[in-house]
């Protein structure tokens, strides 16, 4: 790792390099890699072994990994950054304030951004899905119509985004995760070639989903929901960040 960027005071942008990273692709649009993390800060970093299941550490434990959406230009450079939400006290938000060395990488999985040859677009995520929203944003049609609605916990969260229609919703104490982002699904107009893309806590996903899908009836290939984390875990999931 080479250096740490706060990007607002709940995100951080983490720089890694390394001699392994040079001729790694540049991954599409809201792709994601995953991190091996020690599993203390401070703790020697222990490389576990696949046995055609899972990883597992020589203890017989799981290590702690973590998925982050990749940040990277040029496939012949050592650097690549992920960036990490300081929410909590989990693993990533413990690394990223410690700033250790000696991370491994694999990766970059799929992209998931919404296919770029629709005339309207709905991207709906939390403070999580931001660095993923930016990707999406940057390779969608100059001439398409994007609405784009953000839930935050605090008014710090925010920062530009390359679009001119962006929501910032905060959420209400005591609401759950993602009542802000469906209540946005509910009130969107979305014409027959309208593209939905959503990503945050995994329960709010699925209520999005169910809206989506069951109750307006629209096509799953249009649409691409994603959840990032879950409310009281601080294991392994498909997080962009913790």
């Amino acid at each position: 790792m080479v250096r740490t960027e706060a990007r607002t005071p709940r995100l951080v942008r983490v720089t890694l390099a390394g001699d392994s990273l040079v001729g790694m692709p540049v991954p599409p649009a809201a792709a994601s890699v995953r991190l091996l993390l020690p599993g203390a800060p401070g703790a020697p970093l222990v490389i576990p072994e696949w046995n055609g299941n899972e990883f597992l550490l020589p203890d017989g434990g799981r290590p702690v990994l973590r998925t982050f959406t990749p940040w990277r230009d040029d496939p012949e450079s050592d650097m690549l950054a992920i960036d990490v939400a300081l929410h909590g006290t989990g693993a990533a938000a413990a690394w990223a304030a410690a700033a250790t060395r000696g991370a491994p990488l694999s990766g970059p999985g799929r992209g998931s951004a919404p296919e770029p040859d629709a005339r309207t677009y709905l991207l709906l995520g939390d403070e999580s899905a931001l660095p993923a929203i930016e990707q999406v944003l940057a390779v969608l049609p100059p001439s398409a119509s994007v609405q784009v609605v953000v839930e935050i916990v605090d008014a710090s969260a925010r920062f530009p985004l390359p679009v001119e229609s962006v929501e910032w919703r905060l959420r209400p104490d005591g609401a759950q995760p993602g009542d802000t982002l469906l209540a946005a699904a509910r009130a969107a107009r979305l014409d027959d070639d309208a593209r939905v893309w959503a990503a945050g806590e995994a329960a709010g996903m699925q209520r999005i989903r169910r809206h989506l899908f069951e109750e307006r009836g629209l096509p799953r290939p249009r649409t691409v929901i994603r959840g990032y984390w879950k409310v009281g875990s601080a294991g392994d999931s498909d997080a962009t960040s913790e």
